[in-house]
């Protein structure tokens, strides 16, 4: 008569299966069994792949769970970080004259356009250089401030914005650089 091992006196660390005159030890899902055949140890699941987990992987016994940055949510398939949108949510501790301005994993507070002199301010975004001031005779007649926001994932190279030259001034030529902000050299100019 066969002997079930795993009822009399169970030699597995976790689950056993009685065979005819013998037995096997099985281990729970998240567990690898040693070499032993009886005790189980834990897999390391973030050691597999380093793709399981879009940040960052926490082993744990029988399993894992993936832990975003500071600033980003665990979004439900549990391994893609999101971006938390501090602005949208009111999360955030800029003044009433700053503009919110959410960026990958915080943000930033921006302060209103200040124009320099001899330039006066238009608008909220724009400053004009007066024809009559002396001081403007090789200035820009305009200087225009847009802030965007710049979508991560996006196949490059392409086009972030278009800019183009005005037939309303006969006689105006035009210069189009890049003045700051290119010291990586990733933007360029056609």
């Amino acid at each position: 008569t066969d002997v079930n091992e795993c009822t009399s006196d169970n030699p597995c660390t976790q689950n056993c299966v009685n065979t005819y005159g013998s037995f096997l030890c099985r281990c729970e899902p998240g567990y690898e069994l040693e070499a032993d055949g009886v005790n189980c140890s834990d897999m390391d699941e973030c050691s597999f792949s380093e793709f399981l987990c879009q940040h960052e992987c926490m082993n744990e016994p029988g399993s894992y769970h993936c832990v975003c940055p500071s600033g980003y949510v665990l979004m439900d398939d549990n391994r893609s970080c999101q971006d938390i949108n501090e602005c949208e949510n009111r999360n955030f501790t800029c003044t009433s004259q700053q503009t919110c301005f959410n960026i990958q994993g915080e943000y930033k507070c921006l302060d209103p356009v200040r124009c320099e002199d001899p330039y006066i301010q238009i608008n909220e975004n724009r400053c004009m250089c007066p024809a009559e001031n002396p001081g403007c005779r090789d200035q820009p007649f305009t200087v225009l401030y847009r802030v965007m926001e710049m979508v991560s994932g996006r196949s490059v190279p392409s086009d972030i914005f278009q800019m183009q030259a005005t037939t309303r001034y006969p006689g105006a030529y035009y210069i189009f650089q890049i003045k700051s902000g290119n010291e990586g050299r990733e933007f360029y100019m056609r």
